[in-house]
């Protein structure tokens, strides 16, 4: 088998709130014979509060991503940049936009980087991980390599807002189903669920909703969520944000003092659900760095639990399934 290695950028929450999507996404990319390349010298992609005061600057910080990853990879064929944030993706998708118009942003934006001594050709294609596991990876390798189907296991896809908006290249804006089939090929049960491309309120706050700006509305959006899916029936909730996960798993005590009804959602990244079905070990997948992740027995694991630890009952009002009670400030 061929390896296809593809740019990375990880952006500035890989070592953070997003280090075990960045460790799941290498170990199930290697396991499928596919390789990551960091673009050497990244920065910032601006994705955060900077285009609300200046776009112009926030746009460039993405357009030097994208110039680097067409210096490294010469040649006249295509750059693919993988993003795995979904600010990340968004904001690089932008100014991936912005530079293709002949607009007076555009003619900035060129200028800017050949102050610096780099030049756009657009070549650079920015790609989101879904996006290459199922329209270049695809399905029958994916389902070639698990080892331990997750059969009933109901999994919960929650694409976020920023995945398939403003720009949707690879799904459906209203509608999306990536994850889903991605689910579905790991032997699991997608649930169909009306929010799965909702915000949940992580453009309110910075930092978490106890000390963000608009923490009664981050909670309520995201309570919402974590409630329609246990609804639903979900065992657990995948993303593929750092931003989502660490707003839906962190805080779900926080939130039912707040609205009077348990929470105990398991919530993770797609790529940790997928590298498990896979036989992949935990710790490559980082699955000790969530708060409460565990998944039901799946009728074809055998004697072993689908990730190694047995599912609990949900856990009293406010209290937290991580042993320092972590997540639930």
């Amino acid at each position: 088998m061929t390896t296809i290695t593809y740019t990375y950028y990880p952006g500035c929450s890989a070592e953070g709130v997003g280090r075990a999507f960045t460790e799941s996404l290498y170990a199930v990319f290697e396991h499928l014979g596919t390789g990551l390349r960091e673009l050497e010298d990244w920065n910032c992609c601006g994705a955060t509060a900077w285009p609300s005061v200046d776009q112009s600057q926030a746009y460039a910080l993405s357009a030097r991503n994208l110039a680097l990853a067409e210096e490294r990879a010469p040649g006249a064929d295509p750059a693919d940049v993988v993003a795995s944030c979904t600010g990340c993706y968004r904001a690089l998708l932008k100014a991936q936009e912005a530079l293709g118009a002949s607009t007076p942003t555009s003619d900035r934006l060129r200028n800017a980087l050949a102050a610096i001594g780099l030049d756009f050709q657009g070549r650079a294609r920015v790609r989101h991980p879904v996006d290459i596991l199922l329209n270049e990876i695809g399905l029958d390798r994916i389902r070639e390599a698990v080892v331990r189907p997750l059969q009933g296991v109901r999994v919960a896809s929650y694409y976020g807002c920023q995945l398939v908006r403003p720009f949707a290249t690879f799904d459906d804006p209203r509608n999306p189903t990536s994850m889903d089939r991605l689910v579905a090929a790991v032997g699991a049960e997608p649930v169909d669920w009306p929010l799965k491309a909702r915000c949940c309120g992580g453009s309110c706050y910075c930092g978490g909703p106890v000390i963000g700006a608009m923490p009664e509305a981050t909670m309520q959006l995201s309570y919402a969520l974590l409630r329609e899916a246990s609804k639903r029936g979900a065992d657990v909730v995948v993303t593929i944000c750092p931003l989502c996960e660490f707003n839906l798993e962190g805080f779900q005590g926080r939130m039912a003092r707040r609205f009077g009804h348990p929470l105990d959602m398991p919530t993770g990244f797609l790529t940790q659900l997928m590298g498990i079905a896979m036989g992949i070990d935990e710790t490559r997948l980082g699955l000790h760095r969530l708060l409460r992740w565990r998944l039901p027995e799946a009728a074809e694991s055998g004697p072993a639990t689908a990730g190694g630890r047995p599912r609990r009952e949900p856990a009293a009002v406010g209290a937290s399934t991580h042993p320092e009670g972590g997540g639930d400030a």
